[in-house]
């Protein structure tokens, strides 16, 4: 993607599904051989890989109209070695299938986790939960597998609120013999919209204080209907592009309740939005960006699917911005090619914040002071992961000149047509 830069954003983008939920309600219809329908499917790489998975799990999906899928996975068979090979390092979502897999036929191989290369996502997180919900692992070399008669309900303490490991239990918990006590778990939006699911298919599921939720295992499932909950994640990130651009963006289908904490911030620094009930209008309130200090944090804190874009935008922030990383360690690969284009960014091994961090001490870089306004300026940009590659779109649209923008296919797993929703608000892409 080669952009021209210096203009402001100005129109309206819708949102569908989220990214970080449609793959992991597509997995939950693996619990039962009763007919699915999910809606407000984007129409996302990560979408069509789930889709290919299925299918070569004996699944049908199909689609009647844009948006709606349907899956049924009644003549669902046992995870080939070959469809493993095929799958593993495509994306993260492989693995959620090993307690959907160990409940229909008590087997399941162990895929290796792909995704963002943005910090460790370790598999022995997923194989450990599972182990302590009766499933014995067979670590043949090249080869290694679950088994289990049926999975059986037990309390679960997770060292971190690890987002996919919190799905795994739930994923698996939901067909286990007995209850489940879950402690320490991930709270996001996208994990809440898995369990409405869920309930919906027939499952008990309960979300108590202190990060605990409580799963009653269930015999069998029924089928679903049910519409994903907007991508919060992309509002974000147009949000960013308004004042970063100094544009105007009005965001269709944007909820505030699951982006509160963003939209405090967003104000600090000197954005603004208005809230109706079909979206949230953002721009710049004044001339001027202001700095800050934030850490990125689980929900309901600063999420780290945040950080890069609003990275972008403090590089045009007047004077000196702090950004402590609290939940990937490599999260600020990006930003060399930001300060190639101009950007004053120097990164830390120290916890520069108050919060518990994983990484002081370790040699992570994972701590980031931003100096500005600086101008930026075009550059050819290898694109490494999904969120950097949406704030490098941004950096290259607040720069002077024309950008080279390379690998951008790893945009298109978490953002729906992105080419024609820039050039709706008035970008210039050459070619």
């Amino acid at each position: 993607m080669v952009l021209r830069g210096g203009k402001p954003l100005n129109g309206e983008v819708a949102l569908r599904g989220a990214k970080n939920a449609l793959p992991k309600i597509m997995v939950a219809a693996l619990l039962t051989d009763r007919r699915c329908t999910l809606r407000n499917v984007a129409g996302i790489v990560d979408v069509l890989i789930v889709s290919d998975l299925i299918r070569a799990l004996g699944g049908e999906v199909s689609s009647p109209e844009p948006g709606v899928l349907e899956i049924c996975a009644a003549n669902l068979h046992p995870m080939e070695r070959s469809v493993l090979k095929e799958f593993s390092g495509k994306s993260r979502i492989p693995i959620l299938t090993c307690g959907p897999l160990l409940a229909r036929f008590g087997e399941a191989p162990v895929p290796s986790l792909g995704g963002c290369r943005i910090g460790s996502r370790p598999v022995d997180f997923h194989v450990r939960a599972l182990q302590n919900l009766g499933a014995q692992l067979h670590d043949e070399t090249g080869n290694a597998h679950l088994t289990c008669e049926r999975l059986h309900g037990n309390k679960i303490r997770l060292d971190y609120p690890s987002v996919g490991a919190t799905e795994q239990v739930i994923l698996a918990a939901v067909c286990a013999e007995g209850v489940t006590e879950l402690s320490n778990a991930a709270m996001e939006p996208e994990i809440m919209d898995l369990i409405m699911v869920l309930q919906k298919m027939g499952a008990i599921i309960s979300v108590d204080v202190d990060r605990v939720i409580t799963i009653s295992g269930v015999r069998e499932l029924r089928g679903f209907d049910h519409a994903a909950i907007p991508d919060r994640l992309e509002a974000a990130s147009w949000a960013c592009a308004a004042i970063a651009t100094g544009g105007r963006i009005f965001v269709r289908n944007a909820k505030q309740f699951h982006m509160m904490t963003f939209l405090n911030r967003y104000r600090q620094i000197g954005g603004d939005f208005s809230v109706t009930n079909d979206g949230i209008e953002f721009w710049r309130a004044g001339e001027k960006l202001r700095s800050t200090a934030l850490e990125t944090d689980v929900h309901p804190g600063f999420t780290t699917d945040y950080q890069q874009p609003f990275v972008i935008a403090l590089t045009q922030a007047d004077g000196v911005s702090i950004v402590h990383e609290t939940v990937y360690e490599q999260r600020f690969g990006y930003v060399d090619a930001l300060n190639r284009m101009g950007a004053k960014i120097q990164l830390y091994r120290e916890c520069l914040g108050g919060l518990a961090c994983r990484f002081g001490q370790r040699n992570w870089k994972h701590s980031a002071v931003i100096v500005g306004p600086t101008p930026l300026h075009g550059a050819e940009i290898n694109i490494p992961d999904l969120r950097a590659g949406f704030s490098y779109v941004i950096a290259a649209l607040v720069a002077e000149g024309v950008s080279t923008l390379t690998n951008t296919g790893l945009i298109e797993r978490g953002y729906e047509n992105l080419v024609p929703k820039l050039l709706a608000l008035g970008a210039e892409i050459i070619e």
